[in-house]
C-alpha cells in the first residue's frame, strides 16, 4: 500500500469545533493530523479571530497558518436559525465537539452537554476554558497571560529582578494538549461503552500539572525555586555562558562524573573538582557566583566552538543559542526530513510534520482553508438545497 493510502488512526472521525485562539484550535488540528476531518465553525467574514493577529505569513496570521491546516472552514452564524440547524445536524452524526467560546456560551445556544447528549448520545464533547465549569473562577476572563501568572507561572520565570511570561503561548498549547489526549482517550473508552462523554478542559489545572516540580520543591512552606534566567534554579553549572567570542553556549551537567570531567577536559583544572566550594551539587549551587567567574574566564580565551569542542569531548550536554532564523535551518530537522509543504489562502508554506515518527501512517498535512471555504460542500452532504444553502447566514 502507497504511504499516503495508509490507514491513519482517526480516519472516520468528524470533529466540529466551534474554536477561536489557540487552545482548541491547536487540539483539533493534532487530531487532523491523525486523520480526523475537522469542520472548523467560524463567524461569517473575518472568521477565527486569530486570522487577523499578525500578518506575518503571506499577509496571513502565523498563530492561525501554524494551528489550522487539514480542516474545513464553515463560516455560521448561530443566531440565525438556518445556520444552527446546521451544526445541530452535524452534530447528529459528528464522533466529537470541541468548543473554547466564553463560558457559559454553548449554553445559552442551547448547545450544552445535556442537550448535545440526547441528540447524540455518541457525540465526545471537549469545553475547554481558563478555569472550568464550576467554582469561583468560573466566569472569570482568561487569556494566555493571565493564566500563567495565576498558575505561578511567571513567579519561578525570568531574572531575580523581572518575571517573565514565556515567549509562547504556554498556557495556551498545555490546555489544548490536555484536550487532545483526553479527547483520544475518551474515544478508546467509547470503544468500549459505546457512549459518548464529557470533557471539561481547564488551562489553570493544565498549567497546575506542569507545576508540578515548582510546587513540590516549595512543599509544606519551603522557599520556592528563586527565578535564575536561564540558568537552572538548583543544578550548577546548568545554563548559559559566554565565549571569548561573544557567542553563548548552554551546557548542563546532572552527576558528579560529568562534573570531574568538565573540571579535567573544558576547564583544564582537574584540580577544581576538589575544591570544598564546589565538591557536590549543592555547594556548587550555593557558591555559583564563584563558579561563574572561574568558568567565564577559561571560556574567554576560547570561542564558542571551541567551548562546545571540548564539552563534546568531555561528554557534558550542550547547545547553541539558537534563534529563529536557526531553526528554520536547524541541520537536524533537514536531515531527518521534517519539513513538508501545505497550502493557504494566499500559497503554500513549509510546515514542521507532528512530533513522532510512526512507521504505520503519515500524518495528514493539507491545506489551512479560508473563512468559509467549504460552506457549500459541507451543507450539500447534509442534503441541502443550493437555496437552503444560500439562506444560511443570511
Amino acid at each position: 500500500m502507497a504511504a499516503s493510502q495508509r490507514p491513519r488512526p482517526l480516519d472516520g472521525i468528524t470533529v466540529v469545533s466551534l474554536e477561536h485562539a489557540v487552545a482548541a484550535p491547536f487540539c483539533t488540528r493534532q487530531l487532523a493530523d491523525l486523520g480526523a476531518r475537522v469542520i472548523k465553525v467560524e463567524r461569517p467574514g473575518n472568521g477565527d479571530f486569530a486570522r487577523g493577529y499578525d500578518q506575518r505569513v503571506n499577509g496571513q496570521s502565523s498563530h492561525f497558518i501554524w494551528i489550522n491546516r487539514s480542516k474545513e472552514s464553515l463560516a455560521l452564524d448561530v443566531k440565525q436559525p438556518a445556520a444552527k440547524a446546521a451544526l445541530l445536524e452535524l452534530l447528529k452524526t459528528a464522533d466529537v465537539l470541541v468548543q473554547n467560546l466564553a463560558p457559559g456560551a454553548t449554553a445559552r445556544m442551547g448547545l450544552s452537554y445535556e442537550t448535545l447528549k440526547e441528540l447524540n448520545p455518541k457525540l465526545i464533547v471537549c469545553d475547554i476554558s481558563g478555569y472550568g465549569a464550576d467554582g469561583p473562577y468560573r466566569d472569570k476572563k482568561a487569556y494566555d497571560l493571565l493564566i500563567q501568572s495565576e498558575a505561578g507561572f511567571l513567579s519561578v520565570t525570568g531574572t531575580p529582578e523581572t518575571p517573565s511570561k514565556s515567549g509562547i503561548s504556554v498556557a495556551d498549547i498545555a490546555a489544548g494538549m490536555y484536550a487532545y489526549t483526553n479527547i483520544l482517550s475518551a474515544l478508546l473508552l467509547r470503544g468500549k461503552t459505546g457512549a459518548g462523554s464529557h470533557i471539561d478542559v481547564s488551562m489553570l489545572e493544565a498549567m497546575g500539572e506542569w507545576m508540578g516540580y515548582p510546587l513540590y520543591y516549595a512543599y509544606d512552606g519551603a522557599p520556592p525555586p528563586p527565578r535564575t534566567g536561564a540558568s537552572h534554579a538548583s543544578i550548577y553549572p546548568y545554563g548559559p555562558f559566554q565565549a571569548g567570542d561573544g557567542k553563548t553556549v548552554m551546557l548542563g551537567l546532572q552527576n558528579e562524573r560529568e562534573w570531574t570531567a568538565f573540571c579535567d577536559t573544558v576547564l583544564l583544572q582537574p584540580d577544581v573538582a576538589t575544591d570544598t566550594r564546589f565538591d557536590s551539587n549543592a555547594q556548587r549551587n550555593a557558591n555559583r557566583e564563584a563558579l561563574q567567574a572561574l568558568i567565564v574566564q577559561t571560556f574567554a580565551a576560547l570561542t564558542a566552538a571551541q567551548v562546545v569542542e571540548r564539552l563534546e569531548q568531555a561528554g557534558i550536554a550542550n547547545a547553541r543559542v539558537n534563534e529563529m532564523a536557526d531553526l528554520w535551518e536547524h541541520p537536524q530537522l533537514q536531515a531527518r526530513q521534517r519539513w513538508r509543504t501545505v497550502g493557504t489562502p494566499q500559497g503554500d508554506v513549509p510546515a514542521l510534520l507532528p512530533p513522532g515518527v510512526n512507521s504505520a501512517f503519515d500524518y495528514r498535512m493539507e491545506a489551512v482553508p479560508a473563512v468559509g471555504q467549504h460552506n457549500a460542500s459541507i451543507l450539500a452532504e447534509l442534503g441541502w438545497s443550493a437555496e437552503q444553502i444560500a439562506s444560511v447566514n443570511a
